[in-house]
């Protein structure tokens, strides 16, 4: 650890009396005794989230980020801080032109003048990692080109180290530190800056991302130039647009304040459950509107360093606990959570269900257009955690994303039912997932690699009927009602097994070719599947 870099992080920390942060009741006594010699200094005017807030600014850019990653995490802060750190700035001096274009043309392998019809050496803007010019290129396009700072990657390597081994003492040594994660979320951060120091990857997010939308008024992305992109060097369309916080230029062109809201909330809907790819870095630094059809209007997204994935079970989990949790069967929450896997499997589902209940039903006691759909989600994973729900990154990335969508539909249009517009999209998507043109859709993508996993077939369905065996017993003793719940579970199970084995089925048919190379066992399966349809 470089003695400077701590010394500096020692007399930042005494400044602002970052001691405040942990109770006396929750400081061990070594840690008493090292600390009273502080309890002679004037107590500071500033309260605890606005001295974190400060300090994390004196100790420079990458510290900002550090704590811009924190203030999405209300799950494990308290309230008064996170409001703080979410007006941290990532604003920095830029780093000298010449240095700018040094670096541009030992990447691009020939000179500034050569490659750009012009180019501004003044920035357009400055942050921690990167800073960005304007220019034109030789074929006449206006473009911008984003720069890393030179020598970024050292720094933050090493304020990372710093950052861990911070982690590992609140870990160790606070009382509550186990239930913070510190270790967890310097990983989280970890991984979030070095995709940023990467602007390929930007790049083909970014790429990925205008696909997607590239027939919907919804959302434009700028288009890569890839003969100019390297890893430090990133050469995209240049956009004219109104930042999304400018309300006086938003309403000076009649924009239809309402569908920008609601169409903000669309976006992220179809970004997380029809594409499956999101961009979690929505804040409104990212985000633009259009000039354009001001009625219609148009959102445009840059910056695409940090995107988020669902898997295909986490997709419909989270859909189906959205619209759980909508028609409050705090029940079906509860048992979602452990079928998924977010919670351990011997969760008292009863225990969980009242901990949901207590924690929604004063929320839903409110108008719907008066609550925070975010901040619903936020409160059931942290009820979840208080089952031992193990961290996951990119439901938290959601989360993030969630936070920044609603709070500037809300800024838009203060009257948003985010739960309005979310709740129809959701049973829209649930209808879609079933529908025969999405299962015809799923066979013939997956289709041979069903077939492929054939033989483990018989296997899963032993097993699972095994330990159904070995269920019984235990739900015997619940009740009649339960009973039959479990046996319309058996059905539904029994029902679903017998379902995927005869899409299986369906696709051999549809590729005659492979009935001659179908094993007995495929053919035993096929039997299989009807004595599942019709066992009573």
């Amino acid at each position: 650890m470089p003695l400077l870099r701590s010394l500096t992080i020692a007399r930042v920390f005494l400044r602002y009396r970052l001691d405040r942060l942990l109770p006396v009741e929750h400081r061990p006594l070594w840690l008493r005794g090292l600390l009273a010699p502080l309890t002679l200094l004037p107590q500071p005017k500033a309260a605890r989230g606005e001295s974190l807030r400060c300090a994390l600014e004196a100790l420079g850019p990458i510290f900002v980020k550090f704590g811009q990653l924190l203030s999405t995490r209300p799950d494990l802060l308290p309230a008064d801080i996170v409001v703080q750190l979410d007006d941290l700035q990532d604003k920095v001096p830029p780093f000298p032109s010449d240095q700018c274009t040094a670096l541009i043309e030992e990447a691009l392998g020939a000179s500034v003048d050569a490659v750009f019809a012009s180019f501004e050496r003044t920035p357009l803007a400055a942050a921690s990692v990167a800073q960005v010019h304007a220019a034109v290129l030789n074929s006449g396009e206006s473009v911008v080109v984003k720069v890393l700072r030179p020598g970024i990657h050292e720094v933050i390597q090493e304020d990372l180290r710093l950052l861990g081994v911070i982690a590992h003492a609140i870990e160790r040594f606070v009382p509550d530190g186990h239930r913070l994660r510190p270790v967890e979320v310097v990983e989280d951060y970890r991984h979030t800056i070095e995709g940023e120091l990467d602007l390929v990857r930007e790049a083909a997010n970014g790429t990925q991302l205008r696909r997607n939308f590239s027939a919907s008024p919804l959302l434009y992305v700028p288009e890569v130039y890839w003969e100019y992109t390297r890893t430090n060097v990133l050469v995209l369309e240049r956009i004219e647009g109104i930042p999304v916080t400018d309300l006086a230029q938003l309403r000076a062109q009649n924009t239809n304040m309402q569908l920008l809201a609601e169409r903000g909330v669309e976006i992220f809907f179809k970004q997380v459950f029809e594409y499956n790819f999101f961009h979690a870095d929505m804040h409104p630094g990212n985000i633009f509107v259009s000039r354009e059809h001001p009625q219609r209007p148009q959102y445009i997204a840059i910056d695409t360093a940090i995107v988020g994935s669902l898997s295909r079970e986490d997709q419909y989990y989270l859909a189906r606990n959205l619209l759980a949790m909508f028609r409050r069967d705090y029940r079906m929450v509860a048992e979602l959570h452990v079928q998924s896997g977010w919670v351990r499997a011997d969760t008292p589902v009863n225990t969980f269900e009242a901990s949901i209940r207590a924690v929604c039903e004063p929320i839903f006691e409110k108008p719907l257009g008066e609550i925070s759909f975010a901040r619903v989600l936020i409160s059931l994973f942290q009820t979840a955690r208080r089952f031992d729900m193990a961290v996951q990154p990119q439901l938290v990335l959601l989360q993030k994303t969630l936070l920044n969508i609603e709070g500037l539909g809300r800024q838009l249009y203060p009257q948003l039912d985010l739960w309005k517009t979310a709740h129809p999209f959701l049973e829209r998507w649930m209808r879609d997932r079933i529908h025969p043109k999405t299962l015809l859709g799923e066979i013939k993508r997956y289709g041979p690699e069903w077939l492929e996993k054939f033989p483990q077939m018989p296997q899963l369905v032993y097993s699972a009927l095994e330990q159904s065996r070995e269920l019984a017993p235990q739900l015997e003793t619940i009740g009649e009602k339960l009973a039959g719940g479990q046996r319309r579970g058996r059905w539904r199970y029994l029902r679903r097994v017998g379902g995927v084995l005869l899409a299986a089925g369906a696709v051999a048919l549809s590729k005659p070719q492979w009935l001659e190379q179908l094993p007995p066992s495929g053919w035993a399966l096929g039997f299989a599947a009807l004595v599942l349809l019709l066992w009573p």
